[in-house]
Protein backbone atom coordinates (compact mmCIF):
# COMPACT_ATOMS: atom_id res chain seq x y z
CA UNK A 1 0.00 0.00 0.00
CA UNK A 2 1.51 3.48 -0.96
CA UNK A 3 -0.63 5.99 1.78
CA UNK A 4 0.08 5.51 6.06
CA UNK A 5 -2.45 3.74 7.65
CA UNK A 6 -3.77 4.42 11.08
CA UNK A 7 -4.68 1.84 14.10
CA UNK A 8 -6.11 3.04 17.18
CA UNK A 9 -5.73 1.64 20.44
CA UNK A 10 -8.15 3.84 22.44
CA UNK A 11 -7.51 1.87 25.86
CA UNK A 12 -4.03 2.39 26.80
CA UNK A 13 -3.52 -1.52 27.69
CA UNK A 14 0.28 -1.46 27.50
CA UNK A 15 2.42 1.30 28.11
CA UNK A 16 4.44 1.73 24.99
CA UNK A 17 3.72 0.53 21.61
CA UNK A 18 6.58 -0.56 20.31
CA UNK A 19 5.44 -4.68 19.75
CA UNK A 20 2.29 -3.38 18.09
CA UNK A 21 4.71 -1.32 15.74
CA UNK A 22 6.69 -3.72 15.42
CA UNK A 23 4.26 -6.04 14.22
CA UNK A 24 2.20 -3.98 11.96
CA UNK A 25 5.30 -2.69 10.54
CA UNK A 26 6.88 0.79 9.34
CA UNK A 27 3.55 1.56 6.40
CA UNK A 28 1.49 1.87 9.85
CA UNK A 29 1.00 4.85 12.25
CA UNK A 30 -0.46 3.55 15.51
CA UNK A 31 -1.90 5.56 18.04
CA UNK A 32 -2.57 5.00 21.60
CA UNK A 33 -5.49 6.42 24.15
CA UNK A 34 -4.95 7.18 27.51
CA UNK A 35 -7.50 4.83 28.79
CA UNK A 36 -10.81 5.91 27.51
CA UNK A 37 -13.81 4.48 28.92
CA UNK A 38 -16.29 4.49 26.09
CA UNK A 39 -15.28 5.05 22.30
CA UNK A 40 -17.82 8.13 22.73
CA UNK A 41 -14.77 10.06 24.54
CA UNK A 42 -12.48 9.86 21.52
CA UNK A 43 -11.63 13.52 19.60
CA UNK A 44 -13.96 13.77 16.56
CA UNK A 45 -10.17 14.44 14.89
CA UNK A 46 -8.60 11.32 16.16
CA UNK A 47 -11.79 8.97 14.89
CA UNK A 48 -11.39 10.76 11.23
CA UNK A 49 -8.14 9.36 10.70
CA UNK A 50 -8.76 5.50 11.88
CA UNK A 51 -8.24 2.76 9.49
CA UNK A 52 -8.09 -0.18 12.20
CA UNK A 53 -9.69 -0.25 15.70
CA UNK A 54 -8.93 -2.54 18.59
CA UNK A 55 -11.59 -2.95 20.97
CA UNK A 56 -11.13 -4.52 24.49
CA UNK A 57 -13.35 -3.78 27.30
CA UNK A 58 -15.09 -0.93 25.20
CA UNK A 59 -18.28 -1.20 23.54
CA UNK A 60 -18.77 -0.35 19.78
CA UNK A 61 -22.14 0.90 18.57
CA UNK A 62 -23.79 2.30 15.48
CA UNK A 63 -23.10 5.72 16.49
CA UNK A 64 -19.62 5.30 17.65
CA UNK A 65 -18.83 3.27 14.41
CA UNK A 66 -20.33 6.27 12.61
CA UNK A 67 -17.66 8.66 13.87
CA UNK A 68 -15.02 6.48 11.99
CA UNK A 69 -15.40 7.63 8.61
CA UNK A 70 -12.36 5.09 7.05
CA UNK A 71 -12.62 2.08 9.19
CA UNK A 72 -11.89 -0.54 7.47
CA UNK A 73 -11.30 -3.28 10.55
CA UNK A 74 -11.93 -3.77 14.25
CA UNK A 75 -10.04 -6.25 16.11
CA UNK A 76 -12.03 -7.63 19.43
CA UNK A 77 -9.29 -8.44 21.46
CA UNK A 78 -10.57 -11.38 22.65
CA UNK A 79 -12.71 -14.53 21.69
CA UNK A 80 -16.39 -12.67 21.76
CA UNK A 81 -17.43 -9.90 19.87
CA UNK A 82 -20.56 -9.71 21.47
CA UNK A 83 -19.97 -6.02 22.15
CA UNK A 84 -19.69 -4.92 18.53
CA UNK A 85 -22.32 -4.01 16.47
CA UNK A 86 -21.96 -6.30 13.71
CA UNK A 87 -24.95 -5.35 11.52
CA UNK A 88 -23.77 -1.91 11.36
CA UNK A 89 -20.39 -2.67 10.55
CA UNK A 90 -21.02 -5.28 7.97
CA UNK A 91 -23.25 -2.74 6.16
CA UNK A 92 -20.11 -0.27 6.28
CA UNK A 93 -17.85 -3.33 4.58
CA UNK A 94 -15.87 -3.16 7.73
CA UNK A 95 -14.31 -6.35 8.71
CA UNK A 96 -14.64 -7.65 12.00
CA UNK A 97 -11.73 -10.16 13.47
CA UNK A 98 -11.35 -11.81 17.06
CA UNK A 99 -8.43 -13.26 18.68
CA UNK A 100 -9.95 -16.75 19.68
CA UNK A 101 -6.79 -18.80 20.91
CA UNK A 102 -5.03 -16.07 23.65
CA UNK A 103 -6.24 -17.45 26.78
CA UNK A 104 -7.19 -21.09 25.92
CA UNK A 105 -5.58 -22.77 28.86
CA UNK A 106 -6.59 -20.52 31.24
CA UNK A 107 -10.22 -20.44 30.75
CA UNK A 108 -10.02 -24.18 30.61
CA UNK A 109 -7.65 -24.33 33.64
CA UNK A 110 -10.07 -21.70 35.20
CA UNK A 111 -13.43 -23.66 34.26
CA UNK A 112 -12.10 -26.89 35.93
CA UNK A 113 -10.39 -24.98 38.85
CA UNK A 114 -13.69 -23.68 39.93
CA UNK A 115 -15.49 -27.34 39.59
CA UNK A 116 -12.94 -29.29 41.39
CA UNK A 117 -13.06 -26.60 44.26
CA UNK A 118 -16.23 -27.18 44.53
CA UNK A 119 -16.70 -30.93 43.87
CA UNK A 120 -13.86 -31.70 46.79
CA UNK A 121 -15.08 -29.24 49.17
CA UNK A 122 -12.20 -26.81 49.34
CA UNK A 123 -14.76 -23.77 49.49
CA UNK A 124 -17.22 -25.51 51.65
CA UNK A 125 -14.53 -25.93 54.38
CA UNK A 126 -12.82 -23.02 53.63
CA UNK A 127 -15.89 -21.44 54.62
CA UNK A 128 -16.95 -23.23 57.95
CA UNK A 129 -13.41 -22.74 59.14
CA UNK A 130 -13.52 -18.90 58.60
CA UNK A 131 -17.05 -18.77 60.63
CA UNK A 132 -17.87 -17.40 63.92
CA UNK A 133 -17.40 -19.72 65.41
CA UNK A 134 -15.46 -22.22 63.27
CA UNK A 135 -17.04 -25.33 62.14
CA UNK A 136 -15.88 -28.70 64.12
CA UNK A 137 -12.51 -29.67 62.84
CA UNK A 138 -13.97 -32.65 60.99
CA UNK A 139 -14.97 -33.23 57.13
CA UNK A 140 -18.89 -32.58 56.75
CA UNK A 141 -21.09 -34.72 54.87
CA UNK A 142 -22.58 -32.33 51.89
CA UNK A 143 -24.37 -33.39 48.56
CA UNK A 144 -21.60 -31.38 47.13
CA UNK A 145 -18.77 -33.79 47.93
CA UNK A 146 -18.56 -36.39 45.12
CA UNK A 147 -15.57 -38.77 43.79
CA UNK A 148 -14.60 -37.82 40.07
CA UNK A 149 -14.98 -40.74 39.07
CA UNK A 150 -18.52 -40.84 39.44
CA UNK A 151 -18.99 -37.86 38.03
CA UNK A 152 -20.21 -37.02 34.16
CA UNK A 153 -18.47 -33.33 33.36
CA UNK A 154 -20.87 -31.76 30.59
CA UNK A 155 -19.55 -29.19 28.17
CA UNK A 156 -21.79 -27.14 25.89
CA UNK A 157 -19.78 -25.91 23.47
CA UNK A 158 -16.58 -27.64 22.14
CA UNK A 159 -14.25 -25.34 20.58
CA UNK A 160 -10.90 -24.10 21.27
CA UNK A 161 -11.44 -24.04 25.36
CA UNK A 162 -14.26 -26.54 25.59
CA UNK A 163 -11.80 -29.01 24.14
CA UNK A 164 -8.82 -28.10 26.02
CA UNK A 165 -11.68 -28.52 29.46
CA UNK A 166 -12.17 -31.72 28.07
CA UNK A 167 -9.01 -33.12 28.06
CA UNK A 168 -8.40 -31.58 31.64
CA UNK A 169 -11.80 -33.36 32.82
CA UNK A 170 -10.90 -36.63 31.07
CA UNK A 171 -7.48 -36.92 32.71
CA UNK A 172 -8.82 -36.49 35.87
CA UNK A 173 -10.86 -39.38 35.56
CA UNK A 174 -15.11 -37.85 34.53
CA UNK A 175 -17.05 -39.11 32.15
CA UNK A 176 -16.75 -36.25 29.53
CA UNK A 177 -19.47 -35.36 27.25
CA UNK A 178 -20.52 -32.61 24.88
CA UNK A 179 -23.12 -30.97 22.90
CA UNK A 180 -21.76 -28.81 20.01
CA UNK A 181 -24.11 -28.61 16.66
CA UNK A 182 -20.89 -27.62 14.64
CA UNK A 183 -18.60 -29.54 15.05
CA UNK A 184 -17.81 -32.45 12.13
CA UNK A 185 -18.52 -35.77 12.99
CA UNK A 186 -15.47 -37.59 14.47
CA UNK A 187 -14.74 -35.47 17.54
CA UNK A 188 -16.09 -37.29 20.32
CA UNK A 189 -13.90 -40.44 18.79
CA UNK A 190 -11.09 -38.66 18.14
CA UNK A 191 -11.18 -37.04 21.72
CA UNK A 192 -12.33 -40.32 23.17
CA UNK A 193 -15.46 -38.70 25.08
CA UNK A 194 -19.33 -39.08 24.45
CA UNK A 195 -21.40 -36.45 22.05
CA UNK A 196 -25.25 -36.02 22.59
CA UNK A 197 -27.15 -34.46 19.72
CA UNK A 198 -29.50 -32.25 21.80
CA UNK A 199 -28.50 -29.96 24.81
CA UNK A 200 -31.68 -31.45 26.64
CA UNK A 201 -30.05 -35.19 26.32
CA UNK A 202 -26.64 -33.31 27.11
CA UNK A 203 -28.42 -31.84 30.26
CA UNK A 204 -29.95 -34.66 31.36
CA UNK A 205 -26.79 -36.71 31.60
CA UNK A 206 -24.13 -34.14 33.52
CA UNK A 207 -23.48 -33.68 36.93
CA UNK A 208 -20.59 -30.89 36.31
CA UNK A 209 -22.54 -28.05 33.37
CA UNK A 210 -19.19 -26.26 32.24
CA UNK A 211 -20.51 -23.21 29.73
CA UNK A 212 -17.98 -22.76 26.45
CA UNK A 213 -19.94 -21.45 24.06
CA UNK A 214 -19.56 -17.46 22.29
CA UNK A 215 -22.67 -15.26 23.08
CA UNK A 216 -24.81 -15.35 19.91
CA UNK A 217 -28.24 -14.59 19.27
CA UNK A 218 -28.62 -18.54 19.46
CA UNK A 219 -27.20 -18.11 22.59
CA UNK A 220 -28.19 -15.18 24.48
CA UNK A 221 -30.29 -17.14 27.56
CA UNK A 222 -29.24 -20.54 26.70
CA UNK A 223 -29.15 -22.03 29.75
CA UNK A 224 -32.31 -20.85 31.88
CA UNK A 225 -34.48 -22.39 35.00
CA UNK A 226 -36.00 -24.87 32.22
CA UNK A 227 -32.67 -26.10 31.49
CA UNK A 228 -31.26 -25.96 35.13
CA UNK A 229 -33.57 -28.44 35.92
CA UNK A 230 -33.01 -30.81 33.13
CA UNK A 231 -29.95 -31.43 35.16
CA UNK A 232 -30.32 -33.98 37.91
CA UNK A 233 -30.71 -32.99 41.51
CA UNK A 234 -27.12 -31.82 42.91
CA UNK A 235 -25.64 -30.43 39.75
CA UNK A 236 -22.91 -28.57 39.63
CA UNK A 237 -22.91 -25.20 37.00
CA UNK A 238 -19.67 -23.32 35.58
CA UNK A 239 -19.69 -20.37 34.14
CA UNK A 240 -16.30 -19.05 32.22
CA UNK A 241 -18.40 -17.82 29.05
CA UNK A 242 -20.52 -15.10 28.87
CA UNK A 243 -22.79 -13.86 31.36
CA UNK A 244 -26.32 -13.26 29.72
CA UNK A 245 -25.91 -17.43 28.61
CA UNK A 246 -27.15 -18.18 31.78
CA UNK A 247 -30.12 -17.12 33.61
CA UNK A 248 -28.85 -16.28 37.20
CA UNK A 249 -32.21 -15.11 38.56
CA UNK A 250 -32.93 -19.37 37.80
CA UNK A 251 -29.57 -20.25 38.89
CA UNK A 252 -30.73 -18.17 42.62
CA UNK A 253 -33.86 -20.37 42.31
CA UNK A 254 -32.57 -23.35 41.85
CA UNK A 255 -29.73 -23.08 44.04
CA UNK A 256 -32.24 -21.59 46.82
CA UNK A 257 -34.28 -24.89 46.39
CA UNK A 258 -31.19 -27.55 46.45
CA UNK A 259 -31.86 -28.58 42.99
CA UNK A 260 -28.50 -26.91 41.75
CA UNK A 261 -26.13 -27.51 44.95
CA UNK A 262 -23.28 -25.58 43.48
CA UNK A 263 -22.04 -22.62 41.09
CA UNK A 264 -18.71 -21.03 40.17
CA UNK A 265 -19.35 -18.02 37.71
CA UNK A 266 -16.00 -15.70 35.89
CA UNK A 267 -19.35 -14.09 34.46
CA UNK A 268 -22.26 -12.50 35.23
CA UNK A 269 -25.01 -10.73 32.82
CA UNK A 270 -23.92 -7.07 33.36
CA UNK A 271 -20.02 -6.71 33.97
CA UNK A 272 -19.31 -5.04 36.03
CA UNK A 273 -22.85 -5.32 38.15
CA UNK A 274 -24.67 -2.64 38.44
CA UNK A 275 -27.56 -2.07 41.37
CA UNK A 276 -30.09 -3.74 41.46
CA UNK A 277 -27.27 -6.73 41.73
CA UNK A 278 -28.68 -10.19 40.95
CA UNK A 279 -29.87 -11.90 44.37
CA UNK A 280 -27.32 -14.78 44.07
CA UNK A 281 -24.48 -12.47 43.84
CA UNK A 282 -25.83 -9.76 47.03
CA UNK A 283 -26.59 -13.07 48.98
CA UNK A 284 -22.67 -14.34 48.05
CA UNK A 285 -21.55 -10.67 49.02
CA UNK A 286 -23.78 -11.19 52.28
CA UNK A 287 -22.38 -14.12 53.04
CA UNK A 288 -25.96 -15.81 53.53
CA UNK A 289 -25.17 -18.86 54.97
CA UNK A 290 -27.40 -21.04 52.74
CA UNK A 291 -24.24 -20.25 50.02
CA UNK A 292 -21.25 -21.53 52.48
CA UNK A 293 -18.97 -23.66 50.42
CA UNK A 294 -21.37 -23.96 47.43
CA UNK A 295 -20.49 -20.96 45.28
CA UNK A 296 -17.76 -18.86 43.95
CA UNK A 297 -17.35 -15.63 42.16
CA UNK A 298 -14.24 -14.28 40.19
CA UNK A 299 -14.24 -10.81 38.49
CA UNK A 300 -14.48 -11.73 34.91
CA UNK A 301 -10.62 -12.92 35.41
CA UNK A 302 -10.88 -16.65 33.94
CA UNK A 303 -8.66 -15.28 30.85
CA UNK A 304 -6.16 -13.95 32.71
CA UNK A 305 -1.94 -14.68 33.14
CA UNK A 306 0.73 -12.42 32.50
CA UNK A 307 1.69 -14.48 29.13
CA UNK A 308 -2.25 -14.53 28.30
CA UNK A 309 -2.31 -10.38 28.30
CA UNK A 310 0.50 -10.99 26.71
CA UNK A 311 -0.75 -12.60 24.15
CA UNK A 312 -3.85 -10.58 23.27
CA UNK A 313 -1.18 -7.48 22.89
CA UNK A 314 0.41 -9.86 20.62
CA UNK A 315 -2.34 -11.72 18.47
CA UNK A 316 -4.25 -8.74 18.18
CA UNK A 317 -1.53 -7.04 16.49
CA UNK A 318 -0.92 -9.83 13.95
CA UNK A 319 -4.49 -10.02 12.64
CA UNK A 320 -4.67 -6.48 12.08
CA UNK A 321 -1.41 -6.60 10.29
CA UNK A 322 -2.52 -9.98 8.27
CA UNK A 323 -6.23 -8.55 7.86
CA UNK A 324 -5.90 -4.42 7.28
CA UNK A 325 -2.39 -4.40 5.36
CA UNK A 326 -2.09 -7.70 4.20
CA UNK A 327 -5.59 -8.15 3.48
CA UNK A 328 -5.83 -11.38 4.70
CA UNK A 329 -8.63 -13.08 6.42
CA UNK A 330 -7.18 -14.21 9.46
CA UNK A 331 -10.23 -14.47 12.42
CA UNK A 332 -12.11 -12.89 10.66
CA UNK A 333 -16.36 -13.18 11.55
CA UNK A 334 -18.29 -13.12 9.24
CA UNK A 335 -21.67 -11.30 8.70
CA UNK A 336 -23.67 -14.91 8.86
CA UNK A 337 -22.12 -16.17 11.87
CA UNK A 338 -23.94 -16.17 15.14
Amino acid sequence: MTSMLTVLEPEGLYPDTSEEQRILGPGVRLLQGGGEESIAHIPDEVCAQVDGLFVFRNWLDAADIARFPRLKVVVRMGVGYDRLDRATLAARGVKVCNVPDYGTTEVADHAITLALALRRGITLHHDLQRADPPAPWAYVRHPILQRFGEQRFGILGLGRIGTAAALRAKALGFKVGFHDPYLPNGVDRALGITRYRTKEELLANTDILSLHAPLTRTTRGFVGEKELRTLPAGAVVVNTARGPMLDIEALYTCMKDGHIVGAGLDVIPDEPPVDPIPRLLAAYRARESWLDGRLIVTPHSAFYTPHAYDDIRIKSAETMRDVLVDRLASNVITPEMD
